[in-house]
């Protein structure tokens, strides 16, 4: 198995959990997704545990990469984040599995024989994100932009000329990302889209 994470902590700590475990074997670690690109290629392991938000290259990129020269790669995402934007994008880049560090210790191991197995185990509480949003209007690629310029304490006419645009037409972007979301303004909106993993900061 494969670990991925830039804190060296979780990593003892996943060496610990699977150190009991007769069939699971720690052969690399790995702390942002480029070194994790690198460690598969080298040692090919059965099941990769990669969190998401690293330096240089987060985990959706490494996961992309991995599977793009090891389609049959199985990698499980382990993360503090229960947004179901950001699990889409994990599933989506080919993620067999998105687990959350606070259920680590009794959910690990079942997840990793499961995915050894073909098995694919999403967390419970981000299956309920899934589900409660799946109806809902995805943001476009500019109001996130906009969100984003938002959320770091920018005025409207700022995040206008940061992008280009009039800030009549940032209000108007404002109007629709209050709907999507139903948010009450512009604060919650942030907070919406940060638990969601829509953006990060």
């Amino acid at each position: 198995m494969l670990v991925v994470d830039d804190h060296p902590l979780l990593r003892e700590g996943i060496a610990g959990v699977l150190e009991g475990e007769d069939d699971l074997q720690l052969v690399a670690e790995a702390a942002d997704g480029d070194e994790a690109v690198a460690a598969f290629r080298r040692h090919r392991p059965d099941v990769t545990l990669m969190d998401l938000q690293m330096p240089r290259c987060g985990g959706v990129d490494a996961i992309i990469a991995i599977r793009a020269e090891f389609p049959d790669a199985r990698i499980i995402v382990l993360t503090t984040y229960a947004g179901d934007v950001q699990a889409l994008r994990a599933l989506q880049a080919g993620a067999q599995g998105y687990l959350l560090k606070s259920s680590l210790r009794k959910e690990l191991v079942d997840t990793v024989r499961g995915a050894m197995a073909g098995r694919r185990r999403i967390a419970a509480e981000v299956a309920g994100e899934i589900a409660a949003h799946a109806g809902d209007t995805p943001l476009s690629a500019r109001e996130i932009e906009i969100l984003r310029g938002v959320a770091a304490g920018n005025s409207n006419k700022i995040v206008a000329a940061q992008l280009g645009i009039s800030e009549e037409t940032v209000k108007a972007h404002m109007k629709s990302i209050l709907a999507k979301l139903g948010a009450n303004d512009r604060t919650h909106a942030v907070t919406i889209g940060l638990r969601r993993g829509i953006f990060d900061v």
